[in-house]
Parts: structure tokens; sequence; C-alpha cells
């Protein structure tokens, strides 16, 4: 067991930002790793060039750890949206070009908008099983975020993937261990689960895991519940939130998972704007700590 058997990263967005800048001018503050993220579509991008750009800015980290990327996220619709199916195929082909511990491509399941979930697995099951046999064919691992981006079970928007229920359908269409989660305890608190139990539960299935969490205000909750249009819970940056990160790490130890904790920022009502890249590495030298602080060598 390795203190880098977990890395504390962050999200790099590829579709406003260069990601070599990018990673260049915030590779200082000692992230371990980065997902290189797109919103919708992949563009006109040159995965093998952006791959040796990016190499460069992480080989020209002045940091003790030499980060890594972790993943490649595509986050759209691809049951409706063919552009974004086609990119789900660019990325996972793409994916092991940007280093061994890159392997998992992640992003929204899709979904037929507006419609119950169990309407969409057959269009889930058609576009998702080609791609699940060519991620294993290329040792790569596909995981839906667990977002419901404003959608319900009775009507979904952009992602199915967002309830256990749902989860069990998906995996028993496509039998494929090449297809898991990208968790984060965030969106299930929004649904008010509690996180920790669930992530017990589902460990076997979680590739990716994105550094976000929540604030729930119980006492709105209480009084007032969660469909009187008072809000009743905030996206927080680790270190600002409910969940305790201590105990989610040490599930994701025992559980035997190996990878990275991306803080995806840009969510938190405080630390945001000028205060952005305060909140993620305060958020990030906290999930260090949490993780059992700096390593030290055992006595011989």
């Amino acid at each position: 067991m390795s203190q880098l058997d977990i890395r504390m990263g962050t999200l790099v967005p590829c579709n406003r930002a260069n990601p070599a800048d990018y990673i260049r001018q915030i590779s200082a503050h000692g992230f371990e790793s980065y997902q290189l993220f797109f919103w919708q579509y992949v563009g006109d991008v040159d995965f093998r060039k952006l791959a040796k750009e990016v190499e460069s800015a992480l080989d020209d980290a002045e940091t003790e750890v030499r980060p890594v990327i972790s993943s490649i996220g595509i986050f759209g619709n691809p049951l409706e949206d063919k552009q974004t199916a086609i990119d789900w195929r660019r990325c996972i082909d793409a994916c092991r070009l940007f280093g061994p511990e890159c392997n998992v491509v992640a992003g929204f399941a899709g979904c037929i908008t507006d419609k119950p979930v169990p309407e969409s697995m057959k269009q889930y099951k058609k576009v998702f099983a080609p791609l699940a046999r060519r991620a294993e064919g290329k040792n790569v691992r596909i995981a839906f975020e667990n977002c419901d981006m404003g959608g319900t079970w009775h009507a979904a928007r952009w992602n199915i993937a967002h309830s256990p229920a749902g989860w069990e359908m998906m995996f028993n269409e496509i039998e494929s261990k090449a297809i898991g989660l990208e968790w984060e305890p965030c969106h299930q608190m929004n649904s008010l689960v509690d996180p920790l139990p669930q992530l017990r539960e589902w460990i076997d299935r979680v590739y990716h895991i994105h550094g976000k969490d929540a604030t729930v205000l119980w006492d709105v909750v209480k009084t007032k519940g969660t469909r009187g249009g008072s809000q009743y819970v905030f996206h927080r940056t680790p270190g600002f939130g409910d969940t305790n990160w201590t105990d989610l790490i040490s599930i994701l130890r025992r559980g035997g998972f190996k990878g990275a904790i991306d803080i995806e920022g840009w969510h938190d009502p405080v630390y945001r704007g000028e205060l952005e890249m305060t909140g993620q590495v305060h958020g990030l030298n906290y999930l260090k700590q949490c993780r059992g602080g700096p390593f030290v060598p055992n006595p011989v």
C-alpha cells in the first residue's frame, strides 16, 4: 500500500483553457493528478499533440511528486447527441496516450430527456455496449458521474447514472466490469443520501472520485422540506462541507481503490471567482491531510 495509491488532484477544463498552460500555472500548488475534461464535445483536438504538450507540462512541474493525468472526461448526452457518443469513442481510443496511470474515461451516461430512467435503458445499451467492448480491448474503464443534472427518476436530464437503482439496471443491461462509476459524495447528499455507507456498498464499481462535497441545511429540510423552494443543500469544495473525508479515504483504502480524487471546483458558493484557487488549494491540502499527511517511512 502506497501513499500515492490515491492521488489528490483537480480538473482541467479543455474547452476554455489551454490544458498544458493551465497545468503549468497551478502545478506548484502540489496537485498530484489532473482530469482533463471536455464539455459536450471534443472538437478538433489532436489528442497525440495534446498528450505531448501535457506530458511536457507534467515534466516541468517543480513538485516533490510528478503529477499524472488520472482520466479523461466528456460531459454531454451521448444517448441523444451522436457527436457526444462519437467523442466518447475518441476519448476511449486516446486515453492511454496520457500515461500508464490514465485508464479512465468519465462522463454522463446520457438519457432520453424528460422520460423515466427505465425508458433510456434500450438506447443506453445500444450506445455503450460497443463502447464497453472497445474499452475492454484497450484496457480502459468507463466511469459514469453520479450527477442528476436537475433530473429525476421520472424525468431524466443528461444522465441516468444518478442513483443506485439506476446503476443496478445499467450494470445488468451491460455486464462488463469496464463500466463503473465516477462517484462523489456531493450528488448523493443532494438527495439526502448518507454517502459513506453507499460508498462501502459500491466500492467495487468506483473507478474515479470527484472531489466535491456538500453542506446540507438540515434546519431547512426539517422545517420547509425539499420542495418548498428554499435551498437546502450547497455544493462545496472538500474541507468546507459535511463529509468526513478521512473516513471516505479509509473506505477507499480498505476497498482496494487505486486512482485519484480530483477536485471539481467552480461550484462552491463562497470560494469562487477570485477565491476559486484559494478554495481548491485548501481542499487539496485538506485531502492530503485526510489521507494521513506526508509519507513517513517505517524504521528498518
